[in-house]
């Protein structure tokens, strides 16, 4: 009894690297699935990160802002599984670019028309989602990281390029350069929409 009363008080201060890692999952998945674009490969990303962290769990937990340091280690893993699937042969590549192709522009012309009737079950959401996921495939990882951390995260461009590890003019350049690519996508199927 005596062993146990030390390490009760313990446990309650100071929460294990699973719990804290365990609350930033959903947060994590979410911003995987971004990087990654899709939701296999997000889990094996945030997975990867998890052994990564798991190896030296007290910088983690010493870290002030837990959710940044997971963030950086989950962007770098995607990054390097992007770069390592590059390298393959490009077949089941194309293969998807197809079916993105044709079930995004049967999931637009579905959801403004369910839009206009009221509540659609969560299908215009969950269609945004895979928007915002397919146009932040086309950028660098280094790009889409800073747009999650400052458009989608509300961090301050500081904040960002600080737990990106680079300059503040760098990372508002690779935010600047990133916004501009995505205005122009969106322009270009604005006008491919238009000319069908």
């Amino acid at each position: 009894m005596a062993d146990a009363t030390p390490s009760t008080p313990l446990s309650t201060t100071s929460p294990s690297f699973d719990e804290v890692f365990c609350g930033l999952l959903p947060r994590l998945y979410r911003r995987a699935v971004m990087l990654a674009g899709s939701r296999q490969s997000a889990e094996d990303v945030v997975h990867e990160a998890y052994l990564k962290l798991a190896a030296r769990p007290q910088r983690f937990l010493a870290h002030p802002e837990p959710y940044a340091y997971a963030f950086t280690t989950v962007l770098n893993v995607a990054r390097d599984a992007y770069r390592k699937d590059r390298r393959q042969v490009l077949v089941d590549a194309m293969e998807g670019v197809e079916d993105a192709a044709s079930g995004g522009a049967g999931g637009g012309a579905g959801g403004s028309g369910v839009a206009s009737g009221g509540w659609d079950g969560g299908v215009e959401r969950r269609h945004a989602e895979l928007e915002a996921v397919r146009l932040l495939g086309r950028l660098s990882h280094r790009q889409a990281g800073i747009v999650i951390l400052v458009d989608l995260d509300g961090y301050t461009i500081d904040q960002a390029a600080k737990i990106m590890k680079v300059h503040r003019g760098t990372a508002a350049r690779h935010r600047a350069r990133a916004l501009d690519r995505l205005r122009a996508y969106l322009v270009e199927s604005d006008h491919g929409r238009a000319g069908r």
